[in-house]
C-alpha cells in the first residue's frame, strides 16, 4: 500500500513539473549597432615609422 502511495504521488509530482517552451516572435524589431572604428592610416604611418627606424639603425636586432 505505501508502495503504491508512493508511485502515484511521484507521478503527480512528475506530472506537474512538465516544462512548457515558447517560441515566438519579438514585437519590435531587432537592433544591432556596430561601432566599428577603422584604424589603417594609424597602422600605416606605424609601420612606415618602423620601416624608417630599421633602416636607420640596421644593427637594432
Amino acid at each position: 500500500m505505501k508502495n503504491l502511495c508512493l508511485v502515484l504521488i511521484s507521478l503527480l509530482a512528475v506530472s506537474a513539473c512538465t516544462p512548457t517552451v515558447k517560441v515566438e516572435a519579438p514585437e519590435k524589431p531587432i537592433e544591432i549597432n556596430l561601432n566599428v572604428n577603422i584604424e589603417h592610416k594609424v597602422k600605416v604611418e606605424i609601420d612606415r615609422d618602423v620601416q624608417k627606424a630599421i633602416s636607420q639603425n640596421k644593427d637594432i636586432f
